[in-house]
């Protein structure tokens, strides 16, 4: 099939004379916070070409400015039917479904805007901050138990998961009681040694809970966001499809960061010591934090049409891979980027994506952090590692990192 001319000035690699790489992944080996050695050695070219899965030849995006001109672009697309994966995934079809219904990331405009028009009041930074004194709250309640069951323990169980747990469940008006049930759910379904088939039950399981619940806010609303939007003009299935996007993504980002945060900080005792010695430095931290781990990666786009960037040509239909780890990395945009600095101004990172798909709930993740990370530290001055460093399972074979488990401990007064 033949193509329309290039653009004047715009190149292409060729796939056979340099067979382009595909996406580097491999973590085993050096500091578990950085990216993959062999993904780092690709950031010398904000733009190259690489080779999916399935054979596509798409793109790699490794460049700060680059990543931020293509996401704010309208000519490209977040449907997932016009993706093609990086990289195998177990228990993924090779050719994408379009979204279910309500899954807001896999939708372009006007869907996606009808969506994000109705959400993004309730998620506006000055609503966020109202709820700090829950996240106080919760935090407080959760690190009381994390000293009652220490001085050893799993600090994702007792803490990284419980305190975004409880926020989005007051949040959405998620009944206490029903907590652990859907937060079962969300931890199979993001869990690297599930089935397809333990994975598939738990999905279906969180939507029934949430379709349930929706039900329920209907009959007798409260003040929550899920009842705020049954006077939307949102169905049933669109209310139990947002909610339960909601109750997985607001759960499983912020504990990655909230547990790899913690193993960053401990790993790195001079930037710890500095934040006790100034807890003012809670925001800049979370934000330097956010830059320098980038645990949801990478993002995936799609060209709508023939777009020139950095003098090359992607046409459409090929598929854009943006690294979040390459661009938050880039020392064009971040000087020094391989080091942890919690005083850095790290504005501008790529850790929520950018454009019309940024997170929407970056700013309660914000507060949740700002809070918990403080706290967490200032309840155990003594807090370290209970085990080798080298020893700390990593979660590496899913499109959020993490840890498995962080087991820590602390001296008891």
């Amino acid at each position: 099939m033949l193509h329309d001319p290039m653009p004047a000035g715009a190149t292409t690699d060729s796939a056979t004379a340099d067979e382009p790489p595909t996406l580097p992944t491999d973590r085993r080996t050096g500091c578990p916070f950085d990216p993959p050695a062999e993904l780092t050695a690709l950031s010398d070219k904000p733009l190259r070409r690489m080779r999916y899965a399935d054979g596509h030849l798409g793109w790699l995006v490794t460049g700060h400015a680059t990543a931020r001109a293509l996401l704010a672009d309208p000519r490209i697309s977040s449907r997932y039917e016009l993706l093609h994966l990086p990289m195998p995934m177990e228990g993924v079809p090779g050719e994408l479904l379009p979204a279910p219904v309500g899954d807001i990331i896999g939708l372009d405009a006007p869907e996606h805007t009808r969506y994000r028009r109705l959400l993004t009041g309730k998620f506006t930074v000055r609503r966020m901050r109202q709820l700090s004194e829950r996240v106080e709250q919760f935090t407080t309640e959760c690190l009381d138990a994390m000293e009652q069951a220490g001085p050893t323990v799993d600090l994702v169980e007792a803490f990284a998961q419980p305190v975004p747990a409880l926020m989005i469940c007051e949040l959405l008006g998620v009944p206490y009681a029903d907590r652990k049930r859907f937060q079962s759910q969300v931890v199979t379904l993001f869990d690297q040694t599930a089935d397809v088939e333990a994975k598939g039950g738990a999905y279906a399981g969180l939507l029934q809970y949430v379709g349930e619940l929706v039900l329920a806010k209907r009959a007798e609303p409260t003040d929550d966001l899920l009842s705020d939007l049954t006077t939307s003009d949102l169905t049933d299935e669109e209310l139990a499809g947002i909610g339960g996007l909601l109750l997985a993504a607001g759960l499983d980002t912020t504990a990655n960061m909230l547990a790899l945060g913690t193993f960053a900080l401990l790993s790195n005792p001079d930037q710890l010591d500095a934040l006790r010695a100034d807890p003012e430095l809670a925001g800049q931290t979370v934000e330097e934090l956010l830059r320098y781990l980038s645990v949801a990666d990478p993002l995936l786009r799609s060209a709508l049409e023939d777009i020139e960037v950095e003098g090359q040509l992607i046409r459409a239909g090929e598929t854009v891979t943006i690294s979040v780890q390459a661009t938050n990395r880039d020392p064009h945009r971040f000087p020094d980027p391989g080091r942890l600095d919690i005083r850095r101004k790290a504005t501008g990172h790529m850790a929520f994506g950018h454009g019309a798909h940024q997170c929407l709930g970056q700013q309660l993740a914000r507060v949740e952090m700002t809070v918990a990370f403080p706290a967490l530290f200032a309840r155990f001055p003594t807090l370290r590692l209970a085990v080798p460093p080298q020893e700390v399972p990593l979660r590496d074979r899913t499109n959020i990192y993490g840890v498995v488990s962080l087991p820590v401990t602390w001296d008891k007064e």
